[in-house]
């Protein structure tokens, strides 16, 4: 059956009622008429011929990544603090905000002050990009980034920005933009999951549905990797039991399962709950190697940081990255947080950066003299920016609030038009002003990279064919090489 159209093909199992017959005369004729006339435009995404939920498929057209790694810096991270410098609020600094003529604000409350970025900038790279100064590893590797000023998300609060930002709809429950990816890509590596997410002890707002499958099969959810312990619960087999054992008792519960899903073939969790049983077992012998980082040598690992105080969390989330990518992960998300900085925005900001900016920078340069970074797409974003204007809460306190119109985010990798800054803001950093586009643009652009066109990569549900874009968006060129 094809999970685009799960009415398709549907076999009388009992005996027929007036439902089943309503039922099947609606995936009959009415679907062979909408069959053809959407079959060249619609991607049939079903499992590969040898039933592989995962199996990798052609894209849509040629693509310029083939993975992914989503750097989300969940809390919001400054733009006018780390990439899009604004001198003009040095002259404002501590002046009552007025905008228009009205008191304007992302979070208006009470009396609302412009703030000057406590950190001081320079042009890097033969590109002269614009970053603050405390990115001292990351201005090395400047020219292979693309940074783009244009976006704008719809929400002010955390949750729904954060599911927006990643699933496209900002109520959640819709998939996750690593499985939207991976169901239309499927994975190279069949032993390992095609969307993996390493995130920090305790989960972003807004929790797991941030990489859930919502109405998409079950396989194309994201798999978290607890950050310390074991990455993943019983990994190893309990003691006594031998593979072979092990293996045996997967058979027998294949086999029962088989005779219980034969009965209910439209139920879709059941065909994934067998192969997350299959997929955990052959995990147990892949994922303790590749996560043992001992294999990199003491240079690499020094590079990203790995060892220092620190670098050292994220600087494993990074190198991790590389070592799944290069096995055939289609696309790993790494979280790093919390950037919400309503005040001592120096301090915190600060930190931040100094955990994330050299493990980022020898990402990039890993990637890069390993030939892996022109098929590998590499994403850096918050769920929304930063604003120009804070209340006071006394002595240097200074801090930002929430801005959904205003943003930077940059790309890397496969594609982009890297060494050039796409965009702007207006002279405040209040809103974007130049290349404005929704974040469903954004979206749209990283699955074109990819191969993927977000028209064509459709599922069935509810009674209409939904999207990631949730109603269809534009590729934005200029972000492209």
């Amino acid at each position: 059956m094809s999970p685009r159209f799960p009415c398709a093909g549907l076999r009388a199992l009992h005996a027929p009622t007036r439902r089943d017959f309503l039922f099947g005369l609606g995936a009959s004729i009415g679907s062979v008429a909408l069959t053809s006339l959407l079959a060249r435009d619609l991607r049939a995404a079903a499992p590969g011929a040898d039933g592989r939920p995962l199996a990798a498929r052609a894209p849509h057209h040629r693509a310029r990544a083939r993975n992914c790694i989503f750097l989300m810096m969940e809390g919001g991270p400054s733009h006018i603090d780390t990439f899009d410098p604004k001198p003009r609020l040095s002259r404002l600094h501590l002046q009552e905000f007025t905008r228009e003529g009205k008191m304007k604000s992302a979070m208006e409350s009470g009396k609302r002050y412009y703030v000057q970025s406590p950190f001081t900038f320079r042009r890097a790279g033969q590109s002269g990009a614009e970053i603050a100064t405390n990115w001292e590893h990351l201005a090395r590797v400047v020219d292979d980034l693309c940074f783009y000023r244009g976006c704008q998300v719809d929400s002010v609060n955390h949750p729904t920005a954060m599911y927006q930002m990643n699933t496209g709809n900002r109520f959640g429950g819709d998939p996750a933009l690593g499985s939207w990816v991976t169901y239309g890509l499927g994975s190279v590596n069949q032993d390992l999951p095609g969307f993996i997410v390493l995130p920090e002890v305790s989960y972003p707002q807004g929790g797991a549905p941030n990489w859930g499958n919502g109405f998409l099969p079950a396989h194309f959810q994201g798999t978290p990797l607890r950050p310390s312990g074991s990455p993943i619960l019983d990994l190893a087999p309990p003691a006594g039991v031998t593979r072979e054992q092990q293996q045996a008792n997967l058979d027998l519960l294949g086999r029962l399962n088989a005779a219980h899903q034969a009965g209910r073939a439209a139920h879709e969790e059941l065909a994934a709950r067998t192969s997350a049983y299959e997929l955990a077992f052959r995990m147990q012998l892949q994922v303790p190697g590749i996560l043992d980082l001992g294999q990199e040598d003491a240079r690499t690992r020094a590079s990203y940081g790995i060892g220092q105080g620190a670098t050292d969390a994220f600087g494993r989330k990074c190198l991790l990255a590389r070592r799944l990518v290069e096995r055939g992960v289609r696309f790993v998300q790494l979280y790093a947080g919390t950037w919400d900085s309503h005040d001592y925005i120096e301090r915190a900001h600060g930190n931040l950066v100094r955990a994330v900016d050299q493990p980022i920078a020898a990402l990039i340069a890993d990637l890069k003299q390993r030939g892996l970074l022109d098929e590998t797409l590499v994403v850096w974003c918050g769920e929304f920016g930063r604003s120009p204007d804070n209340g006071v809460r006394g002595g240097t306190a200074y801090g930002r609030d929430h801005n959904p119109k205003a943003m930077t985010v940059w790309l890397a990798g496969g594609g982009v038009n890297a060494g050039h800054t796409i965009g702007a803001t207006d002279e405040i950093g209040a809103e974007a002003v130049d290349c404005v586009h929704h974040v469903r643009d954004l979206h749209v652009t990283l699955l074109h990279l990819l191969g993927l066109d977000d028209n064509r990569l459709t599922y069935f549900h509810g009674g209409r064919f939904k999207q990631l874009s949730q109603f269809g968006g534009t590729v934005i060129k200029e972000l492209l090489a």
